[in-house]
């Protein structure tokens, strides 16, 4: 069944738990900027930044913090954290349809599969054996599912997303397309003449509210299995490497990649192309800012960074320079104190 995709603001402000200011029978039809709003539209403001674009706005309603609504002339949602609310609006307009429950006729499932009520399969999809999915969930066309996976109830997986054997996700999961989960880590023991695989045996398990970007990868343990915390949520082409463990609601964002063995812990935020070395331990609530390079453990909580900031090219050569001298430098420092102070 869809969504309703017309709201009242009386609605709005009873499905939403916010304060209404403004007349409850206004009807709202979608979500816009403030910039781009026109009437029937539903707009935010959540960055005092954008304040003087108040004046101008043509939205039905606003959703605003308390301290700002005297500027605004629409009707207004008031809440104490309007972006959140902003969010929890965005799911009543999704736009994609629910799934009918039932098995495409060109789906290919296993006889020992186990599928819970209200179970959507979708074209061309492969289910091996043994596997359990849960009620409500939907599986995307062209999904691949490996022996001895499960799924929680009402998750969501889009097309082509493939599972590999041992494959663990708990509720609510939405996994995007091209996603491939439990892929061997990279695991080799070099003899002296060639590389000799190392066996993967463990699997992949990912807890209740994970969202996993599109084409984003999470290989299979070594011997444990890699673990992802409830309510992570992974951004697009994001490589999580074997044997690493993820802590409860850590983001990690656009093409960053976590090397094997690293710990990441609860409620941190991975910026986009971080790069992060294997066997490392981060604590809960680090902050990581975007092409930062993680060579060691991070102990307290906190903001990190690496890299230089951008320059024109001629003065980031020049400065380049100045890197490789600067131990030399260093050591010419030492030398001119001693004479200097005498030490």
């Amino acid at each position: 069944m869809s969504k309703k995709t017309v709201y009242t603001l009386g609605e709005l402000a009873e499905l939403l738990d916010v304060k209404l200011r403004g007349d409850a029978s206004l009807r709202v039809d979608g979500l816009a900027t403030l910039k781009n709003a026109v009437p029937g539209k539903l707009s935010f403001l959540s960055n005092p930044r954008y304040i003087s674009h108040l004046a101008s706005c043509q939205a039905t309603a606003v959703i605003i913090d308390p301290d700002l609504a005297a500027a605004c002339h629409s009707a207004q949602l008031i809440s104490s954290s309007p972006y959140v609310t902003y969010a929890k609006a965005s799911q009543l307009f999704l736009t994609y349809e629910n799934a009918e429950a039932g098995i495409h006729p060109t789906a290919c499932i296993h006889s020992s599969v186990v599928l819970g009520a209200n179970v959507a399969v979708g074209a061309h999809a492969v289910i091996d054996a043994d596997v359990v999915i849960g009620e409500g969930s939907v599986i995307g066309a062209g999904t691949c599912i490996g022996a001895r996976s499960s799924l929680g109830r009402n998750c969501r997986l889009f097309p082509n997303v493939t599972l590999y054997h041992d494959v663990r996700i708990g509720d609510n999961a939405v996994i995007h397309s091209s996603v491939v989960l439990g892929a061997d880590g990279f695991g080799f023991a070099f003899d002296g003449k060639r590389s000799i695989k190392i066996a993967q045996l463990g699997g992949v398990l990912i807890g209740d509210d994970v969202e996993i970007g599109a084409g984003s990868t999470i290989d299979r343990g070594a011997l444990d299995d890699t673990i992802i915390g409830h309510g992570v949520k992974i951004d697009n082409q994001v490589q999580i490497a074997h044997n690493c463990v993820i802590g409860e609601h850590t983001i990690i964002c656009g093409c960053s990649a976590i090397a094997g063995s690293t710990t990441i812990g609860r409620y941190c935020t991975i910026g986009g192309a971080v790069g992060v070395i294997g066997h490392l331990q981060i604590a809960d609530k680090v902050m990581i800012s975007a092409m930062s390079l993680v060579s060691q453990s991070i102990a307290e909580p906190g903001i990190y960074s690496s890299g230089t900031g951008l320059h024109q090219s001629k003065e980031w050569k020049r400065n380049i320079v100045r890197f490789r001298q600067l131990d030399d430098m260093a050591k010419r420092l030492r030398e001119l104190e001693k004479i200097t102070l005498g030490k």
